[in-house]
């Protein structure tokens, strides 16, 4: 009897634990939050005028803008937020608080949370408040090339090359299909503009309208890559970035003779110099071992910041806001920041703190 009813016992608990395991292998897996896409921009527009990196303007002595600064441990002996415990979590209590003198946003701010938004929250909280670095900071990862497998779809064979499969996929999804391939008249112009900038002539255009070889279109690619205007024509995104100019700015706007820097970056993308040398060389290339004329050319891109040639005008300022404009191309060229802001205080966008805004000032400013 004894025997029995322990049988029986066990084989309750072990149905009551199938039935349980069964009941959550059919809840829907649960989304991660992403911090950078989702919750960064949440708090940037709401949260971080009072409680972010600027400390004249924090408020409550609380810091949003970091998981050390919302776990920190407050008067009540707990932080802002609780990983992984969103009703006991401070934080989610303002923002839902029904009194309007305790709810969060300020009502003068002009700001309110919408239910989704406060949904977005309470699950990031819950799955651990994971923060995440800024986005600029973030080795980009090669995506795995999409495996386009449709066998309603008669277009399987369009794809080319890896690109196309990433954009087939998407169509198919999307229930459309892509358009057909254009004429090589037009491909041929489409081509050369891109590349070069300048359309082509008609000589140019009947040699490829009457290539019949199968590989035409890859040899007039090849072609044009080999063009000395290829790098004149994306010369002209780099020398924006780099501020370029023939004249010095300001009211006198004397001209300048800075055209050897121009001429180098165009040489630089015709020859397909790597990246990492391309920067090397403009930031440092007269410090390189034994540095060439060409290395020390390449430096030209600091020496683009307008320079004021007026009678009255202090020399130190103008040297200060040189050295101020050349931090802010090196983070823009760069980084991929807007460093700009810190040079005053320290911004809610920035990643960057004023401290290290002036130290790389002190360090371009001794160079």
């Amino acid at each position: 009897m004894k025997h029995s009813l322990l049988t029986i016992i066990s084989t309750a608990i072990a149905l009551l634990t199938f039935s349980a395991l069964a009941q959550r292998s059919n809840k829907p897996p649960v989304t991660p939050v992403d911090f950078n896409r989702e919750i960064r921009p949440i708090l940037a527009n709401n949260c971080l005028n009072c409680h972010g990196a600027d400390e004249k303007a924090r408020q409550a002595r609380l810091r949003l803008d970091s998981f050390a600064g919302a776990t920190a441990k407050r008067s009540a002996g707990f932080g802002a937020i609780i990983p992984g415990k969103s009703a006991k979590s401070l934080l989610f209590e303002r923002i839902t608080a029904k009194q309007d003198a305790l709810r969060m946003p300020p009502v003068a701010s002009g700001k309110t949370l919408t239910p989704g938004q406060i949904d977005i929250l309470r699950r990031w909280i819950d799955q651990g408040a994971k923060y995440a670095v800024h986005w600029a900071f973030v080795a980009p990862k090669k995506p795995a090339i999409p495996v386009v497998d449709n066998p309603k779809s008669k277009i399987l064979n369009w794809c080319r090359n890896p690109i196309d499969n990433f954009v087939l996929d998407r169509l198919l999804k999307e229930s459309l299909r892509p358009s057909p391939e254009a004429d090589k008249h037009t491909l041929c112009r489409r081509l050369y503009l891109d590349l070069i900038g300048l359309p082509p002539s008609p000589r140019d255009l009947d040699e490829f309208v009457n290539d019949r070889r199968a590989d035409a279109y890859e040899r007039l690619v090849d072609k044009l890559l080999a063009s000395p205007h290829y790098g004149e024509r994306w010369a002209r995104r780099w020398l924006d970035v780099a501020r370029y100019a023939d004249t010095n700015g300001y009211e006198k706007d004397r001209e300048r003779s800075i055209w050897p820097y121009r001429d180098w970056v165009i040489r630089a993308l015709n020859s397909d110099m790597p990246f990492d040398r391309f920067t090397i060389k403009q930031l440092a290339g007269d410090l390189l071992p034994n540095p060439t004329l060409d290395d020390i050319t390449a430096t030209g891109f600091h020496r683009n910041t307008m320079q004021n040639e007026e009678g009255g005008i202090d020399i130190a300022e103008d040297r200060f806001k040189q050295m101020v404009d050349r931090v802010g191309t090196t983070g823009a060229a760069w980084l991929g920041l807007t460093v700009m802001c810190t040079q005053c205080h320290n911004h809610k966008y920035d990643p960057l703190t004023q401290r290290e805004f002036y130290g790389l000032y002190a360090y371009l400013n001794n160079t």
